[in-house]
């Protein structure tokens, strides 16, 4: 199936990308090529939740879904000999869902393990405190899923594989303002996490840009487990629609509770986060709930049909986004890894930043002059249980 883009601006992105995006790459200069004579192992460092509130557990997978991500899209660049007879090899560390953890995770494969690459973190509010970390060090922090705004510009060794709110929230906010034709909506974020407070400030910017009255915005902090205040609030203001700046587990909690107080169904949650996981655990709740996101699982990008099959073969689950991007960052990693001919994190660095239009299964994938991706993301709705192209 073809996805419809968002339009003329990413047309203009990626054409900007390709003529600014060599930029970052003269941020760096390239050691010699070091390929030859090397271990038959490269170790690359991870870093996400594997315990605590962002783990796996009530609300579904988490983080997991990046480790699964990872080690089957390594297995599968090791056999195909990408690198010759040199494998890509994983340290993982669990962050326990703290930065404290993050922070003593990045220091550890930076210090004691001497990794070139760390891979992961699950939130931008860990982002925040550990990528100055391996800016500092000159060492590679590539995340597949953070989104807040003005994380790669930390410095020329951060990237990301995901779009940032400053690209997903106007557009997704254009499109469907002129499809649903809303008027009066309300918002409601958390008011401590980083992504979430930047995710909300984007959204009421873009509402009020394209004629949007925001009638309530609505708070709570991380951690918080009833809504029913500010969701009863916002039900007395009759919205059309209603945005939600959280993470996953809010996010779930709120469109539950949300539906149980009686918030019609013709009033559309609308979210950043949310995967097929969310849904699954939001039931019927989720129903006719809106994301705008990167990537949708029906798409006919390259490989994407087999990286659906082969995960839920190996793991009994359906990828989410998260899943997918990260297992789009392994490849786009290896690549930029084999053009380098060395496990150098400053001509990692550089190569990384000369990636264009790259096939992966999110589809042409370039970095900008940032660290940031270009290709292009999609609005999706919740269907039957399904999530679905907005149109």
């Amino acid at each position: 199936m073809k996805i419809k883009s968002f339009t003329f601006i990413f047309f203009i992105a990626v054409f900007v990308a390709g003529m600014i995006g060599c930029e970052r790459a003269k941020q760096v200069v390239k050691p010699t090529p070091q390929m030859e004579g090397l271990d038959e192992e490269i170790f690359i460092g991870v870093v996400l939740p594997q315990t605590g509130d962002l783990g796996p557990g009530e609300f579904g997978p988490g983080a997991l879904v990046m480790e699964n991500s990872f080690n089957m899209a390594f297995e599968e660049i090791n056999a195909s000999q990408l690198l010759d007879d040199i494998a890509l090899k994983l340290i993982v560390e669990d962050d326990m869902s703290t930065v404290e953890g993050a922070v003593a995770a990045f220091n550890k494969l930076i210090h004691q393990d001497q990794v070139p690459v760390i891979l992961g973190v699950w939130t931008s509010h860990v982002a925040k405190s550990v990528f100055p970390i391996a800016q500092e060090n000159q060492v590679v922090a590539f995340s597949p899923v953070v989104v807040a705004s003005g994380l790669t510009e930390i410095g020329e060794y951060i990237f990301r594989a995901s779009h940032s709110t400053e690209v997903l929230i106007p557009s997704g906010v254009k499109v469907t303002q002129e499809k649903l034709g809303y008027q009066r909506v309300a918002t409601i974020a958390d008011s401590v996490d980083h992504f979430s407070q930047d995710s909300d400030e984007r959204f009421r910017k873009a509402l009020t840009e394209n004629g949007v009255e925001v009638l309530a915005s609505e708070t709570f902090e991380t951690g918080n487990t009833n809504f029913s205040a500010q969701l009863t609030r916002i039900k007395e203001l009759d919205p059309d629609a209603i945005f939600v700046s959280a993470q996953q587990i809010e996010v779930i909690k709120i469109l539950t509770q949300g539906r149980e107080l009686g918030i019609p169904s013709a009033v559309p949650f609308i979210s950043i986060v949310l995967s097929v996981d969310e849904i699954r655990s939001a039931g019927a709740a989720a129903e006719g709930a809106i994301t705008l996101t990167d990537w949708v699982s029906t798409a006919d990008t390259p490989g994407n049909q087999a990286f659906v099959q082969n995960y839920i073969a190996r793991y009994s689950m359906e990828p989410s986004v998260w899943a997918a991007q990260s297992y789009a960052a392994a490849y786009i990693l290896g690549e930029a890894i084999k053009n380098a001919e060395s496990t150098d994190s400053t001509a990692i660095a550089a190569a990384l930043a000369e990636i264009r239009d790259f096939d992966t299964i999110l589809g042409e994938f370039s970095f900008d002059f940032n660290g940031d991706a270009v290709y292009d993301p999609v609005v999706l709705i919740v269907k039957d249980g399904n999530l679905e192209i907005f149109e």
